[in-house]
C-alpha cells in the first residue's frame, strides 16, 4: 500500500484544516487507518485512528473534541478534520496503515505516507 497525504498548511489559531491521505497499490479493504504527528524536536505521537468500518474511532485525549478521522473506502482515502487548531498542533502529520487490530503504537504500522506539515500561528 502506498499512501499520499495532503492538506497541510499555514493556519491561525483557532482555525481549521482537513488533511487527507490516498491509499494505492492495493486493496484498501480491511486495513486500520491512522494519524500521527511528529512536533519539532519531538518523537511521533498517536493523532487518530480509525478501522475498516469506520466504527468507534479513537483520539489522543490533546485533539479529542476538536479533530475529526474519517474514511471513504470507495476512494480509498481518509481524512482528518482538524477544529480549533492550536499552535502546540504544529507538526508533520502522517497517515499510516496496517492490519488489525486498531492500535495507536506508531512502531506497529508498517505503511506510511511521506507526511504533511502543519504549521499553526498564534
Amino acid at each position: 500500500v502506498q499512501l499520499q497525504a495532503s492538506g497541510g498548511g499555514l493556519v491561525q489559531a483557532g482555525g481549521s484544516l482537513r488533511l487527507s491521505c490516498a491509499a494505492s497499490g492495493r486493496t484498501f479493504n480491511g486495513y486500520v487507518m491512522a494519524w500521527f504527528r511528529q512536533g519539532p524536536g519531538k518523537e511521533r505521537e498517536f493523532v487518530a485512528v480509525i478501522t475498516w468500518t469506520g466504527g468507534s474511532p479513537t483520539y489522543a485525549d490533546s485533539v479529542k473534541g476538536r479533530f475529526t478521522i474519517s474514511r471513504d473506502n470507495g476512494k480509498n482515502t481518509v481524512y482528518l478534520q482538524m477544529n480549533s487548531l492550536k499552535p502546540e498542533d504544529t507538526a508533520v502529520y502522517f497517515c499510516a496503515s496496517r492490519t488489525i487490530p486498531a492500535v495507536t503504537t506508531p512502531r506497529a504500522y508498517y505503511h506510511w505516507g511521506q507526511g504533511t506539515l502543519v504549521t499553526v500561528s498564534s
